[in-house]
C-alpha cells in the first residue's frame, strides 16, 4: 500500500487480526459481474475544536471518537462462562484450558453468556453452525484470546458460516485459504424472516485470499440486521471483477467502520438486494478493483430481502451513509446502481482510475416487479484529487441508461487535478452550488489537512455527519474531505 494510506492505517489502530458449501440451495445469482451477484441465498449448507470557520481558530479540541464510538450491543457485557479451544482439542473435552474443545465442539457447546476462546494456531476452515443463538443481556463471543496470536482458520470452501445467529460477536480472527467466501453469515434461506439472523458483531478480523478466480467474497453477509463490521481488513478476495471486501444482500440497519479494504478486483464493498439503512464510514478504500463502494447492484429476484413486492415499488438499495470515508484508486469510487437516497458526504477520494463516481441501473423492470431507479442521490463535502489524464474524456460521472441524474445534489465539493488544476472543473449532471475548484487541499501524508487548507470551514452544513475520519467532531460550517480541521 502507499506510503500515506499506511501511515493512517496504523493510526486507526485496526486490529488484524458444518458444511463447505457456500449454499444450501447451490443457485447462483446470475446478474452483474461488477454487482458481486453469485449466491445471494445463503441458506446455510447442510452440515457442513471546531473545525471550519476562521481557520485563525479551527483547532479541534476533541479527543478521537469524542463524536463516534459506535456503541454495539455487547458493550459492557462480560461472558458468564468459558470454552477453550486449541488445534489439538478433541470433541470429548471438558472446555478448560488443559482439556480444551475442538472449534465445531466448542460451537456446539455455546449457549447464552459463554465466551469461546480459540487459542493461537491454525484450524481447518470449513466450519458451519446454525442456530448459534446468544440473547441481548448475554452473548456469545468466539474469537481469539488477549496476549496470544491470532488463531487462522484455513483452506476449505468456506471458512466459517453462521445460519441463523443472533447476538453473537465473531472478533479476532484471520480467514485465509477458502474457496468461495471467508465468513458467511446468513438467515439460513428464511428471506422473508426479518427477524432470522441480527444483532452480530464482526470486529477485529483479517479475511484475505480468498478464491482468486470470480465471484469470491472476503465476509459474504445475507439478510442480515442489526449488526457492526469494525477494525478489520479485507483484501485479495475473489477475481475477474467479481467479489467484495464485504458483501451485503438483503441487509438492514448495519455500520461497517474503521476497516481497511485493499487489492481487491470488483468492490470494497457491495450492498444490494434490498439492503436498506446501512452507514459505512471512517474506512479505508485502496485499489479495490472497479468500485470502491457498489451502493446496489444486480441481484436475481428470489434473493431480495424482504421478498419483492408486487403492489410497490422495489430497490436494489435504500438510504445509506457513506461518509468520512478514504479512496484510493479503483475504477470508480463509488457507484450508485439502483440506490434510491444514498449519500456520499465528507469523504476523500484521490486517483479514481476513469471515474468519480457513477450512476447506473442494472436491474430491470419487468411484467411483475417495479424497480426504481437511481435517483435523489447526494454527492456533497466530499475532496476530490485526481489526475485529468487518466480520466474518462467525456464524463466524470458516468450515467448509464434508465437512471435519473437530473434528481442527485452536487454541494461544496472540492475538486483538484493535481497533473493540471485549469482542468479540474469537473462535467456533473446537475448544477453543483459551493463547489471549490482548482484549488490545493493542501493534504498532509496521512491526507489530513494542512492548516491553511481551502478547504476548512468551506463544507455544507446540516448534512448530519458529525464525525471525522478519526471520530472528532467536524464544526459548523465543516470542512470539506474527511478530515476536521487541524
Amino acid at each position: 500500500m502507499s506510503r500515506r494510506a499506511w501511515v493512517l492505517w496504523v493510526g486507526l489502530a485496526v486490529g488484524c487480526g458444518g458444511s463447505d458449501d457456500k449454499e444450501m440451495s447451490g443457485a447462483t445469482d446470475t446478474g452483474s459481474s461488477h454487482g458481486g451477484s453469485g449466491d445471494d441465498g445463503g441458506s446455510g449448507g447442510g452440515g457442513s475544536g471546531d473545525d471550519g470557520g476562521d481557520s485563525s481558530d479551527s483547532g479541534d479540541t476533541a479527543e478521537p471518537d469524542d463524536c463516534d464510538t459506535i456503541a454495539t450491543f455487547a458493550d459492557g457485557i462480560t461472558p458468564t462462562t468459558e470454552l477453550h479451544v486449541a488445534p489439538d482439542g478433541s470433541d470429548g473435552g471438558t472446555g478448560t484450558s488443559d482439556d480444551p474443545l475442538t472449534f465445531a465442539a466448542a460451537l456446539r457447546a455455546a449457549t447464552p453468556g459463554t465466551a469461546v476462546r480459540v487459542h493461537a494456531g491454525t484450524y481447518d476452515g470449513g466450519l458451519y453452525f446454525d442456530g448459534l443463538q446468544g440473547s441481548a443481556s448475554a452473548p456469545i463471543w468466539v474469537g481469539g484470546v488477549e496476549g496470544e496470536a491470532t488463531p487462522v482458520l484455513s483452506g476449505a470452501n468456506t471458512g466459517l458460516q453462521l445460519s441463523r445467529a443472533k447476538y453473537v460477536v465473531l472478533h479476532d480472527l484471520e480467514v485465509t485459504g477458502a474457496n468461495y467466501n471467508g465468513i458467511n453469515l446468513d438467515d439460513g434461506g428464511d428471506y422473508a424472516d426479518a427477524a432470522a439472523t441480527h444483532h452480530v458483531v464482526v470486529r477485529d478480523v483479517r479475511i484475505h485470499n480468498i478464491g482468486g478466480d470470480g465471484n469470491q467474497d472476503c465476509l459474504k453477509l445475507s439478510g442480515l440486521r442489526d449488526f457492526h463490521v469494525l477494525d478489520s481488513s479485507f483484501s485479495r478476495c475473489g477475481g475477474d471483477l467479481s467479489g467484495s471486501g464485504v458483501d451485503m444482500v438483503g441487509c438492514h440497519a448495519g455500520t461497517v467502520a474503521r476497516s481497511h479494504f485493499f487489492d481487491l478486483s470488483a468492490n470494497g464493498v457491495q450492498a444490494k438486494g434490498g439492503t436498506a439503512d446501512i452507514r459505512i464510514a471512517r474506512n479505508i478504500f485502496e485499489n479495490t478493483g472497479d468500485r470502491g463502494i457498489n451502493m446496489g447492484g444486480s441481484t436475481s429476484f428470489e434473493y431480495f430481502r424482504p421478498p419483492l413486492s408486487t403492489d410497490s415499488e422495489n430497490a436494489e438499495a435504500w438510504r445509506l451513509q457513506v461518509e468520512s470515508n478514504l479512496f484510493i484508486g479503483s475504477t470508480a469510487a463509488v457507484a450508485y446502481v439502483g440506490c434510491v437516497e444514498c449519500s456520499v458526504e465528507h469523504n476523500t477520494i484521490v486517483d479514481p482510475v476513469r471515474w468519480i463516481a457513477r450512476i447506473l441501473r442494472e436491474t430491470s423492470s419487468d411484467d411483475t416487479y417495479t424497480f426504481a431507479p437511481p435517483r435523489d442521490g447526494v454527492f456533497a463535502n466530499n475532496i476530490v484529487v485526481f489526475d485529468r489524464t487518466t480520466m474518462s474524456s467525456s464524463e466524470d460521472i458516468n450515467i448509464g441508461g434508465g437512471t435519473e441524474p437530473e434528481t442527485f445534489v452536487f454541494e461544496n465539493n472540492l475538486w483538484y487535478a493535481h497533473n493540471d488544476p485549469s482542468t479540474s472543473t469537473p462535467s456533473l449532471p446537475t448544477t453543483e452550488t459551493g463547489g471549490v475548484v482548482g484549488d490545493d487541499p493542501l493534504l498532509q501524508a496521512d491526507y489530513t489537512l494542512d492548516a491553511s487548507s481551502p478547504a476548512i470551514g468551506a463544507g455544507r452544513s446540516g448534512t448530519g455527519v458529525v464525525a471525522a475520519h478519526d471520530g472528532r467532531c467536524f464544526g459548523d460550517p465543516p470542512a470539506i474531505g474527511m478530515h476536521a480541521a487541524p
